[in-house]
């Protein structure tokens, strides 16, 4: 099924390309659009084609359409850097972007690098070099970040529970999901808790009950995982399957929304920096009346993070002007700030040294089975990223 709708949005964004793309501002995209984590990136890359395609029915920027290449990598390091090749030097794009695992980092930036082109995490985990001081050739539009994250998460841990902490942790084997972790668990050690035990999971593992038996039989009565969806939600039903009581929180990816009301597990927690479409917002009707419009085969709560992603893309090609450059364009996004009109805390604003946002925002949910509703637990709380 993805493998046909990914097949669905390539084809889609090649029709659509301007057929004069030297008179276009060409940007790329390598991502994961089929393969296990693609439920995390293919959604957000679709909403951002329609999003392009909008800007372009409405006659573009500064007169000029915006030619959007996409490329599958499946989550496979060799594909992104292959493609990041091609994107650089065939389709001479000004911009690349990454919507895939952080396996796929370092091969796609090595390439970016040797051009001078800049690269836009987007619904891909933020890395660090985003941060002060941020790599000059380095943004994120995406949510979720590393470090700030799990600040985040073990606050809410600590406000929220009503015994000592003994947790257990989940991430994917991967780079950053790794990282965060660790990271995760030496923090929770100043706050007070007692990490029990730390499962690193491969990403095409078929059965999770013997990673989540070691947590449940650790004695945790808390469970952080920070990982793709995939691993997340997987640890969380296998220890279900285990009778493990305890509570258990996770980032809020983009399946969060329809996840909750499918596990309708109460003691299940999200933590994540974009409102839930059951907020209702004037955006989120937006949105949804461009999804419907587009005929989008995927659930309309998992478009935010493209649309931000367009919604950014669009303020920095309008800010670089024409003739347009990748160096003007990595100027232009160094001096930036967008209203992400709710869908956030707060804007997304970039400066030469944060390549983030100068404040990050998160909101968490769970599920009430007495209201048989998604609720919020705990309202945007602010951190400022320095």
């Amino acid at each position: 099924m993805l493998r046909k709708l990914a097949a669905a949005i390539l084809a889609a964004t090649a029709l659509s390309a301007p057929a004069a793309a030297q008179d276009a501002y060409t940007i790329g995209l390598t991502g994961a659009l089929t393969g296990a984590p693609a439920s995390t990136y293919a959604p957000a890359v679709q909403a951002l084609r329609i999003y392009v395609e909008r800007v372009n029915a409405a006659g573009g920027i500064n007169g000029r359409k915006i030619n959007l290449i996409l490329q599958d990598d499946s989550a496979e390091p060799g594909k992104a850097a292959a493609n990041a090749k091609k994107l650089i030097t065939q389709d001479g794009v000004i911009l690349m972007l990454n919507a895939s695992l952080s396996s796929t980092y370092a091969p796609m930036l090595a390439e970016a690098k040797r051009a001078g082109v800049p690269v836009l995490f987007a619904s891909s985990v933020c890395p660090k070099d985003v941060y002060p001081p941020a790599d000059p050739l380095q943004f994120c539009t995406t949510a979720f970040a590393a470090n700030y994250d799990s600040r985040a998460v073990l606050d809410f841990i600590k406000a929220t529970a009503k015994e000592p902490v003994k947790i257990g942790f989940s991430a994917m084997a991967i780079p950053i999901s790794r990282g965060e972790i660790d990271f995760a668990e030496e923090l929770s050690k100043t706050m007070g808790m007692t990490p029990v035990d730390k499962e690193v999971i491969p990403p095409p593992t078929p059965d999770y009950t013997p990673f989540a038996t070691k947590i449940k039989d650790a004695g945790a009565n808390w469970a952080y995982s920070w990982a793709p969806w995939v691993t997340q939600v997987r640890t969380l039903e296998a220890l279900r399957r285990l009778d493990w009581k305890g509570d258990y929180i996770a980032w809020s990816h983009i399946e969060a929304e329809g996840e909750l009301a499918r596990l309708k597990d109460d003691r299940f927690y999200v933590i994540g920096a974009n409102a839930l479409f059951q907020d209702g917002l004037p955006i989120h009707k937006e949105i949804a009346d461009a999804a419907k419009a587009a005929n989008v085969q995927y659930p309309v709560q998992q478009m935010a993070e493209g649309w931000i992603a367009g919604m950014v893309i669009e303020a920095a090609l309008k800010a670089t002007g024409w003739p347009a450059t990748s160096e003007k364009l990595a100027a232009a996004m160094s001096n930036l700030k967008v209203d992400t009109k709710g869908l956030r805390g707060g804007p997304i604003e970039w400066t030469k040294n944060n390549h983030f946002r100068t404040r990050q925002y998160y909101r968490v949910y769970k599920w009430d089975a007495a209201k048989i509703s998604i609720v919020r637990i705990k309202d945007w709380t602010a951190f400022d990223v320095k």
